[in-house]
C-alpha cells in the first residue's frame, strides 16, 4: 500500500498528500478527468490541444517551463482517452513554486490568439509527422473507427483528422476551458518530502480561491454490442503488411476486465509469451507479435497487433494467429503459467513503487477511478482470478463476431 492523505476543498480539488522523507524531491501530478472521450465529432483533438495551450503561459507566469527550471524543476503531460495528466518534478524545498504556476494555469490561462495559433501549428505539426508520415503510423485511426461507431473511442486523442485542429475557433477554447479545467474536475496529488499540514495549508493558499465550474453533465453516447465481424483493407507505402485485430472488452472497472488483462499478458508480455513463441520464433509469418488491452474506463478493445515478414501476407498471419489463440482457449491454463504472469505483475508493481513519480502518478490515476485504495485492490483481485475465470472470459470475448481486422498491406508485395 501506498501511504496518503485524502482531502476534498470546498470548491471540489481532490488533494493527495504522499510524504515520502526518504528523498529531498516532490512531485505534484494533476489530473483533469477530461479524454477524448469527452470530445465531439468536428472538435476532435481538443484535449490533447489543451495539453500543449496550458504550457503557454498564464497571467502571472509567462513562460512556465522557464518559470520552474529557475528552481530546478522539470515538467510534462500526456494525454489519453479518459484524462490529461500534467506533472512537475522539483526540489521538495521549492514546492509551492509548482503551486504558483499550476494554480495560475488553472485559473488564468494565456488564451491569446498568439498562443492559440502557435499551439495549433505545432500540433498540426506533430499529427503530420507522428501519424500521417509515419510508416503504420495511422493504422490505430483506422483501427479506431473500424471498432467504435457511436462512442467517442472512435478517433485517437490527436484528434480524427486535422481539419478538425484547424476548424477550432477561440469560442471552442475557451468554452472548453472553462468546462473541464477547474478544481472540481481536477485530482491534485503532492508527493515526497512534504509536510502533510504545510500541503494541505499551500493547497488551501493557491487552489482554494479558484471558483468550481459548472459542469455541463454531458452524457457519452456508449457503443452499441457489436453482432459481425469486421474487416477493413488499407493498401500503403510500408514495408511489409502488418495485421491488428481487435475485441470488445469491458471497461477498466467492470466484471471481465481484469481478466481480459491476464488474457494478453499470457498471450503477448514479453519474450516467453505464447505469441513470441509460436508466432514470432517457430514461423516465417510474423516479424513481430502482442497483445493488450486498451485500460480505458468505458469498454475498451483486446488488440492483437504484429508486422508481418516480407513477402508474407496480413490474411495468412490473421488465420496463424487465430489458431494460436484458438488452441489457447481450448486448452487449459498451466499453473506454471498463470504463476508466472502474476509473479510478472508483482514485479511490475514493485517496479513501479520505486520512483516518487509513478507512486504519484499511481495515486492520482485511481482516485479518478474512486479511490487510491483501487491501486491495491485491483492488484490483490487479480492475484486472485482463476484459471477457470481466464478461460471463460477467453471464450466470451474472443470471438469472431466481437472481432474487427484491419489488413495494413504494403503496396511492395
Amino acid at each position: 500500500m501506498i501511504n496518503y492523505e485524502r482531502h476534498i476543498l470546498e470548491n471540489g480539488l481532490q488533494l493527495v498528500i504522499h510524504e515520502d522523507h526518504s528523498t529531498k524531491m516532490a512531485v505534484t501530478n494533476i489530473i483533469y478527468k477530461v479524454g477524448s472521450r469527452n470530445e465531439v465529432p468536428g472538435k476532435t483533438g481538443l484535449a490533447h490541444y489543451f495539453e500543449h495551450l496550458m504550457f503557454g503561459g498564464s497571467k502571472n507566469a509567462p513562460s512556465f517551463d522557464s518559470a520552474l527550471e529557475r528552481v530546478g524543476g522539470e515538467c510534462n503531460a500526456f494525454t489519453s482517452t479518459d484524462i490529461t495528466n500534467y506533472y512537475v518534478t522539483l526540489p521538495a524545498t521549492n514546492i509551492e513554486t509548482a503551486f504558483w504556476l499550476e494554480s495560475d494555469r488553472m485559473l488564468q490561462l494565456n488564451l491569446s490568439n498568439k498562443t492559440i495559433e502557435t499551439q495549433r501549428k505545432v500540433v498540426i505539426e506533430e499529427f503530420k509527422q507522428r501519424y500521417l508520415n509515419q510508416p503504420y503510423g495511422d493504422a490505430m485511426h483506422q483501427l479506431r473507427q473500424l471498432c467504435y461507431h457511436e462512442h467517442p473511442y472512435q478517433w485517437p486523442t490527436i484528434g480524427r483528422e486535422i481539419a478538425d485542429i484547424e476548424g477550432f475557433t477561440e469560442m471552442d477554447i475557451r468554452s472548453f476551458y472553462q468546462t473541464h479545467y477547474s478544481p472540481n474536475n481536477a485530482i491534485l496529488v503532492v508527493a515526497g518530502d512534504v509536510n502533510s499540514e504545510d500541503i494541505l495549508e499551500m493547497t488551501q493558499k493557491w487552489f482554494g480561491p479558484i471558483p468550481s465550474a459548472k459542469r455541463n453533465g454531458a452524457k457519452i453516447i456508449q457503443e452499441t454490442p457489436q453482432q459481425g465481424k469486421r474487416t477493413h483493407t488499407c493498401l500503403t507505402d510500408v514495408p511489409t503488411d502488418a495485421l491488428y485485430k481487435a475485441y470488445h472488452v469491458p471497461g477498466r472497472l467492470q466484471a471481465g476486465y481484469l481478466e481480459c488483462d491476464l488474457i494478453t499478458d499470457i498471450l503477448g508480455f514479453g519474450r516467453s509469451s505464447l505469441l513470441e513463441q509460436k508466432l514470432v520464433k517457430n514461423t516465417d509469418i510474423f516479424a513481430s507479435c502482442n497483445a493488450y488491452v486498451s485500460g480505458s474506463v468505458d469498454p475498451g478493445l483486446m488488440i492483437f497487433s504484429g508486422k508481418m515478414e516480407k513477402g508474407k501476407s496480413a490474411e495468412e498471419a490473421e488465420k496463424i494467429l487465430d489458431e494460436v489463440v484458438q488452441e489457447f482457449i481450448e486448452t487449459d491454463i498451466s499453473s506454471e503459467i498463470i504463476d508466472k504472469v502474476k509473479n510478472q505483475a508483482e514485479a511490475m508493481k514493485t517496479y513501479e513503487s520505486i520512483q516518487l513519480i509513478n507512486r504519484a502518478m499511481n495515486l492520482a490515476y485511481y482516485t479518478q477511478l474512486g479511490t487510491p485504495d483501487l491501486y491495491q485492490m485491483e492488484y490483490d483481485k487479480k492475484t486472485r482470478i482463476t484459471t477457470d475465470q481466464i478461460s471463460a472470459f477467453a471464450k466470451q470475448t474472443i470471438v469472431e463476431k466481437n472481432a474487427s481486422t484491419l489488413f495494413y498491406k504494403s503496396n511492395k508485395n
